[in-house]
């Protein structure tokens, strides 16, 4: 299976990065055939039309996400939406080269606060894009990582079952 983990945080030092770059690296340990977009490297385009020319990079994380069978997406919460730049992102995607992928999410906030909301409009999007939903998302606050890393034991635990729900899903519907 080919599987892509996105990190929908623009920020250069954002905290969704690090959870996804750990999403990534137990990903990877399960499936080789894994990548990793991290929108705050900056390098995704703002979409301006279909009839644009766009930077490779762009084009390269569109075609990543419609060639993978599984989206693990991570995004935190910014004004009681989800990532702005993940939207901008999917502007990318064509829904007719999506149906029947799967998809898990994890989303983080800076407190306990509208993780249902974004989770329903996370798979609002996601269902434009025929893609099936993981009912288990993670939701993580920022107290979650300390030095750069998930400190929170339970939280990797957590990450870990969602991923391996996730795989497991996407697996039984490809069979």
């Amino acid at each position: 299976m080919k599987v892509v983990v996105i990190s929908g945080s623009p920020r250069k030092n954002a905290v969704t990065q690090i959870v996804m770059k750990h999403v990534y690296e137990y990903t990877k340990s399960k499936n080789a055939d894994t990548k990793l977009i991290n929108i705050s490297e900056g390098q995704i385009e703002c979409y301006r039309g279909p009839d644009e020319e766009y930077n490779e990079a762009t084009k390269n994380a569109a075609k990543d996400i419609m060639d993978a069978d599984v989206w693990l997406i991570g995004t935190p919460i910014y004004n009681s939406f989800f990532s702005s730049a993940l939207k901008n992102l999917f502007e990318y995607v064509d829904y007719k080269k999506t149906e029947g992928k799967v998809a898990g999410m994890m989303i983080l906030a800076a407190g306990s606060i509208g993780f249902t909301d974004v989770q329903t409009l996370l798979t609002q999007l996601l269902s434009y894009f025929r893609v099936v939903a993981n009912p288990k998302a993670v939701y993580l606050t920022t107290e979650s990582v300390t030095n750069d890393s998930i400190s929170d034991t339970d939280a990797q635990d957590r990450l870990k079952e969602m991923v391996d729900g996730t795989l497991h899903m996407a697996s039984k519907l490809k069979s």
